[in-house]
């Protein structure tokens, strides 16, 4: 990372007391973050080998605003932060304490990090004094510069890969930047984040004092004239942050920059929009704001948006305050959009804030470069998982005269298949295909932090054809709606290799491959002259068996009984879109070779 964007590793850590407790575990950190909007308490496991995921043991949110409590009321002015809030944030953070020794957190192991609200507060010392005396844990007080450090770190830990521009929405203020994100090489600006005083809710009150006593015209002059200075400044953050000509040129080409999102203000924003996708006849089908992708008409729609904030009776994860703070993040939102060369292209949310930040700024570089989906269904990869993703994708044709399996079907989805190929196997057969539908947004990893909906709906696709495809008529609308999610080359693919799941499912029931004894070896090709009339392009595959199994003619037939569901795959009628869609045609053979020797 460049200079001045790193953060010391002992930031925040000069008074942590360094020795254990018998029992403790050392794996469990405890962070407490006192934002502008609320305070949140969580204790997060970072033993292995789910570390990259930073799963959450304990979750909390003290709904106090430490950003309303110093504005007066009456007159819009800034307070200091009195005795009462200072003791309300004390006692919830004793009570908080009172959990991490039940847990067995380590005392060494439990941070407060404050920001813009306590750091800009009138009495702010004697504010982190107060806690420091009473809990005897020093407040870790971010800088603006480190907040936005944080915050580029909490967006890196939500997704594998992130390339574009990192904001983060709080409370109190708004930070900037651009990340560049790969294999857990995490890089920002050299001059690490910009900072502005256009949180949800400082600028909410900011565009309240613009009306405050003047007439209607000079109430719209002085809009006006803020709306040109935020768009003045965020030009002159986007030239000062000096974004990568690759970036740039990036974002010329293809419409716009990528925006990755965190922060309250914008979590907001994105379940506005989720709402409006669930409600309108689009019915998107996940629910989970980290890894949601709003395109940028959708995004930029405001006045669709505050019109929902207006009428809506109830939306869902936005509460009266957001709903408040919604016509000060259009109008963000529109300076944004207006002010940004090339536009916006899409907008990405992250669920990542100071919490995973800090966590995941902390991990190994070994551990960062780990896939989230691929990390979170280890835990159930059966014995020969690794072997089983080898078949996998030994199924899948190598790219040749320009044809190629879709990027997305990566080795990291492939080997989480195999891991979770089993997970629902022992359910009755009217369970087994819709639970595993529902795995990975509502199931078992559902909760799994840094997987995009994308790579949500591949999966869930890929496991429910694994089960064979059928479905009860209730959730068959959910699987066409993760399947609108995805292209419908995508589709077709998670149908290819969910089917020859199916076949690897039977044949190795409890997913343990003697890799001494071979008992299949696939292998595909592109081929083309398919068909009755020899003009369809597809793919052929091959699944040579061992003819020294314990019963090789019994093995063969059931292998050709089987693949004739891959082959259905492959039929017109069966593509995705009907027989004008997308898909291609398979061919399957099975062949007896001596496979022992081959190996």
């Amino acid at each position: 990372m460049g200079g001045g964007s790193q953060i010391p590793p002992d930031f925040g850590s000069e008074e942590r007391p360094k020795s254990l407790e018998p029992g403790q575990n050392h794996h469990l950190h405890a962070v407490v973050d006192m934002g502008s909007n609320g305070i949140r308490c969580s204790i997060s496991d970072l033993s292995s080998p789910t570390t990259r995921v930073i799963p959450t043991v304990h979750f909390h949110r003290v709904n106090l605003s430490l950003y309303e409590a110093q504005i007066d009321p009456e007159t819009g002015t800034r307070i200091p932060i009195s005795q009462h809030v200072i003791d309300r944030v004390v006692s919830a953070i004793i009570r908080f304490q009172i959990i991490c020794v039940e847990l067995s957190v380590p005392a060494s192991n439990v941070r407060i990090i404050a920001t813009e609200a306590t750091r800009t507060a009138i009495n702010s010392a004697a504010f982190t004094d107060a806690v420091h005396h009473t809990t005897g844990i020093k407040v870790e007080l971010l800088r603006k510069e480190e907040e936005g450090i944080i915050g580029a770190w909490g967006i890196a830990s939500s997704f594998s890969d992130v390339e574009g521009l990192a904001l983060d929405l709080g409370g109190g203020s708004m930070q900037m930047t651009w990340i560049f994100s790969h294999a857990g090489n995490v890089h920002i600006s050299p001059q690490g984040a910009v900072s502005f005083p256009y949180g949800a809710a400082a600028l909410t009150q900011k565009l309240a004092d613009l009306k405050r006593g003047k007439s209607k015209d000079e109430a719209q002059k002085a809009k006006a004239e803020f709306r040109h200075q935020m768009a003045k400044n965020f030009r002159a953050a986007f030239d000062r942050l000096e974004v990568p000509d690759s970036l740039v040129k990036k974002a010329r080409e293809e419409g716009g920059f990528p925006l990755y999102l965190s922060g309250g203000g914008f979590r907001g924003w994105g379940y506005l929009l989720l709402y409006l996708h669930q409600t309108r006849g689009q019915n998107y089908p996940i629910s989970i704001i980290n890894g949601y992708t709003a395109p940028k008409a959708d995004f930029e729609n405001t006045e669709a948006l505050e019109e929902v904030a207006r009428t809506a009776h109830e939306i869902f994860r936005v509460s009266d305050r957001r709903r408040k703070q919604v016509p000060s993040v259009a109008f963000l939102v529109n300076v944004l959009a207006e002010s940004l060369p090339h536009g916006i292209k899409e907008a990405h949310f992250c669920q990542g804030g100071v919490r995973e930040g800090v966590l995941f700024r902390d991990m190994l570089p070994v551990v960062r470069q780990q896939d989230p989906l691929e990390v979170a269904t280890a835990r159930y990869a059966p014995s020969s998982a690794q072997a089983i993703a080898a078949l996998m994708l030994a199924a899948l044709p190598r790219p040749a005269g320009g044809r190629s399996v879709p990027s997305a079907i990566s080795l990291h989805v492939v080997q989480a298949f195999a891991n979770a190929l089993y997970v629902h196997a022992s359910m009755a057969k009217e369970l087994s295909s819709s639970a595993a539908l529902y795995s990975t947004s509502t199931g078992i990893l559902a909760s799994t932090h840094g997987i995009p909906h994308s790579h949500r709906a591949l999966l869930a696709l890929m496991l429910q054809e694994r089960y064979g495809g059928e479905l009860p008529p209730r959730d068959v609308d959910l699987k066409s709606h993760l399947q609108g999610i995805l292209t419908p080359e995508e589709v077709w693919w998670t149908r290819y290799l969910g089917k020859f799941g199916l076949i690897l499912g039977q044949l190795y029931p409890i997913g343990s491959i003697d890799t001494s004894k071979p008992r299949i070896v696939p292998s595909a090709r592109w081929v083309t002259g398919l068909g009755k009339k020899g003009k369809k392009d597809g793919l052929e595959l091959k699944i040579a068996i061992q003819n020294v199994a314990y019963d090789p003619t019994h093995l063969k037939e059931e292998l050709e009984r089987e693949s004739q569901k891959l082959q259905k795959v492959g039929k017109r009628k069966n593509w995705i879109g009907g027989k004008d869609g997308w898909g291609l045609k398979v061919q399957v053979s099975v062949e007896e070779e001596d496979l022992l020797a081959i190996h």
